[in-house]
C-alpha cells in the first residue's frame, strides 16, 4: 500500500514538473517573441528618423522629390510590361510633376494634400 502511495506521489511530481517545464518554455518563447517584435519596432523607427533629418537638410526636399518620380517612372514600367492591363498615362510632365508636388504637400503637412 505504502508503496503504491510512493508511486502516485511521484507519478503527480513528475506530471507537476513536466507542467511546469511547459509552461516556462512557452514564457520564454512568448519573451523572445516580444524582444524581436520591440527590436523590429525600434529599428523601424530610427529609420524613420533617419530619414526625416534627411528630409530636412538642405537638398533633402529635392532628393524626395527624385524618389517619388523614379518610384513612379518604375510602377509605370511595371504595369506597362504587363500585356493584360490597360495603361492610362498623364498627357503631360507637368501632371507628373504635380503628383509630386501634392506627394511633397502631404510630407510637409503630414495629411493629404486637398
Amino acid at each position: 500500500m505504502k508503496s503504491r502511495i510512493n508511486l502516485a506521489d511521484g507519478e503527480r511530481q513528475a506530471f507537476i514538473a513536466k507542467s511546469e517545464g511547459e509552461k516556462q518554455a512557452q514564457i520564454n518563447k512568448a519573451q523572445g517573441e516580444a524582444a524581436a517584435i520591440r527590436a523590429v519596432a525600434e529599428a523601424t523607427a530610427e529609420a524613420i528618423r533617419k530619414v526625416a533629418d534627411s528630409i530636412r537638410q538642405p537638398g533633402g526636399e529635392q532628393a524626395v522629390q527624385l524618389k517619388v518620380a523614379e518610384r513612379a517612372v518604375d510602377a509605370y514600367s511595371h504595369v506597362a510590361a504587363d500585356a493584360t492591363t490597360t495603361l492610362i498615362v498623364p498627357s503631360s510632365m507637368s501632371e507628373v510633376s504635380a503628383l509630386i508636388a501634392s506627394a511633397m504637400r502631404m510630407l510637409q503637412t503630414g495629411r493629404p494634400a486637398a
